[in-house]
Order: structure tokens, then sequence, then C-alpha cells
């Protein structure tokens, strides 16, 4: 497969990394490393708060979400409750190989069909049609552990501050709707060096918030 590197960082706990999973899936023209990575991690560093901690953003998202995959004529149907832990199921991506199956697997268990993934029982469905026979040891596994704290690194590394995004050198496409942008940059890197974009790079702060 030809093309830049790329990377794909993500957490099963937003749905709009579910629609973008669908593109992601058929990038055919770069190598994609997928990377799954707790966002809660991601908020915690930065001081951010979830879409989903502030009540009216958190129904707008919902349907807003709900829109585009209409729009996409993608099924989604959220899970039972939302937000949830998605530490599990990061930690069976992983245990699982991070292959595009299981991806596609643990996406579509939670939504597509629409089901619960936070704990052992709500995954075990979904392990079985991956191999994973021994749950509880693949999740408590060191190993995968210490892989999703590496992906976490590398994705403060790369400056990733939400998911889904994705990353090829110092560019940045963060959220779904930029898989347009990221597109046409696979197509025209210059795309991001105009003389528009490289002043946006330089554009000064005239004030800052004090928090």
């Amino acid at each position: 497969m030809s093309g830049p590197k790329v990377t794909w960082y993500f957490d099963f706990i937003s749905p709009f990394a579910y629609l973008q999973w669908q593109d992601v899936k058929r990038f055919g023209t770069c190598r994609v490393e997928c990377r799954p990575i707790l966002l809660a991690g991601l908020l915690n560093h930065h001081g951010h708060k979830g879409p989903a901690e502030i009540p009216s953003k958190r129904r707008f998202t919902y349907r807003h979400v709900q829109w585009r995959a209409g729009r996409k004529g993608i099924a989604l149907n959220f899970p039972p409750a939302h937000p949830f832990n998605p530490l599990n199921a990061l930690r069976l991506c992983i245990a699982a190989g991070g292959t595009p199956e299981a991806i596609d697997q643990i996406f579509d268990h939670l939504w597509q069909e629409g089901r619960a993934g936070e704990s052992i029982e709500d995954l075990r469905p979904v392990a079985s049609r991956l191999g994973v026979v021994d749950l509880e040891s693949a999740l408590s596994s060191p190993d995968v552990k210490a892989d999703l704290q590496d992906n976490f690194q590398a994705a403060l590394a790369d400056k990733v501050f939400g998911v889904p995004t994705l990353v090829a050198g110092d560019a940045l496409f963060w959220g779904e709707d930029a898989t347009e942008l990221f597109q046409d940059w696979l197509r025209d890197p210059g795309v991001l060096e105009t003389p528009e974009m490289k002043r946006l790079d330089a554009l000064p702060v005239a004030a800052a918030r004090v928090i």
C-alpha cells in the first residue's frame, strides 16, 4: 500500500469514531496504523470537558451524530447508556491483535447493535467471535495494559487532543467531519500550505481567558 504513514487514534466511546472508521478501513492510498486510546485520559491531560459532560452539548452531539449517520447511510444505534467506561473494550481490541476485524466487531457490538460494552459479561459475545477465550486474563494482561499506555503516550507526543484524530507527520485531522479535509490533503498536501493557511499558524492571540 502506497502513500504516507498515517496514525488513527480512536476510542470506542466515540460514535464519531465509529462513523469515521467506516471510511478509515477503506482508505486505499495510505498505510493506517490504528491506535485505541482512552479519551478520558486526553481530557484530563488537557483540562477539557467531554461533550457529554455539558447537558446541552450532550443533547446536540447525540442528535448531530445520529443525523450524520443517517446522511451517510450508516446504521447507528446508541448503547443502553452513554457515556460509558470503554476501558475493557479498548483492552479487548489490543488483546485481539488490534486488527481491522477486532475494531469492526467491537464498534459494531456497541454502535450498530447498540449493546453495552463496559463489563466482561457485556463483551463476552464479541470476544468469543474474536477468538479471545479467557477474557478475564486477556483484559488484565500487563502487556495489554502497557500497549494501551504506549498508545496514549504516542498520542500525547503527536499533540492529539481528542478522538477520532488522523495524524500524518505534523498534520492533525480531528473529528469525523475532518475526513474530507484529510482526503483532500492526501491528494494535495499543498492544501495546508496556502498563504491563508500559513497566516493562521502565525495568527496572534488578542485576548486569553483566565481560568
